[in-house]
């Protein structure tokens, strides 16, 4: 027979070492959108686990945001404004908060439909970067931004330590080389999102001046976004174009 939820619910706060004092806004973190197209939630109720989930979901990645935006410029004082957002970048992608996931065992844990169960739900990472941001949601309003901040240096700090100098998503690698070359400021915009909600593909391309724009697809607008970027930079690496002289 099953675990009941609330078991697995006491289960999970006490492997993160925090307890809610609403266990409900808990079980609308770890409930995934795909949850809703099962036949055992339907109407209304569906739409207000996706709205939760989403919501929780955005709100942690803001909470997030900001406790490692501080945490960096505390941490170096040193630090130019490049070198933060590079760090900041690299802590704060999905691939990051997928790998917290993992190492909390948030996957077994998450409360999704059979189907996507069975088609590997608890080892996707843009699954588990999504559900990993909502539980900051909740954390943060279930308790308080101290709270979050303390659960977010505990779980990052791995991150941290690991953490090459030097940094950089492809997005800010693919700026510093337009400016490099004395272009504009790259120019990103979605050509299409397809597939059910609770698993998206987009698709963005990135355009910077004079040269053909570059196509990339992503879980997520950030990483499709991401994916355009590094296909533009290798595709003019290879090129290898002069940098433009100032008359």
């Amino acid at each position: 027979m099953a675990e009941p939820k609330t078991n697995k619910l006491d289960e999970f706060q006490d492997l993160i070492g925090y307890r809610f004092t609403n266990i409900a806004r808990l079980e609308r973190a770890l409930t995934h959108a795909s949850v809703r197209v099962s036949h055992r939630v339907k109407g209304r109720a569906a739409q207000e686990i996706r709205l939760d989930y989403e919501r929780l979901e955005f709100l942690g990645d803001r909470v997030l945001g900001l406790v490692v935006a501080e945490w960096l410029w505390a941490a170096d004082l040193m630090a130019t404004e490049g070198d933060l957002a590079r760090r900041y970048n690299h802590l704060v992608r999905k691939e990051s908060c997928a790998a917290v996931a993992k190492a909390l065992d948030l996957g077994a844990y998450i409360i999704m439909s059979s189907a996507e169960e069975d088609n590997g739900g608890r080892r996707k990472g843009t699954i588990l970067g999504d559900a990993c941001e909502a539980l900051l949601g909740a954390i943060f309003v279930d308790g308080s931004f101290e709270v979050v901040r303390a659960f977010i240096r505990k779980n990052w700090t791995p991150l941290v330590d690991k953490m090459p100098a030097d940094a950089v998503d492809p997005k800010s690698e693919l700026q510093e080389w337009a400016q490099g070359q004395g272009m504009a400021l790259p120019v990103y915009k979605e050509l299409s999102r397809s597939g059910p909600d609770h698993q998206p593909i987009f698709t963005a391309q990135v355009k910077v001046e004079d040269l053909e724009p570059a196509d990339g697809q992503g879980a997520s607008k950030r990483s499709a976004e991401q994916a355009a970027a590094q296909a533009l930079l290798n595709r003019e690496r290879g090129s290898r174009p002069q940098k433009r002289t100032q008359t």
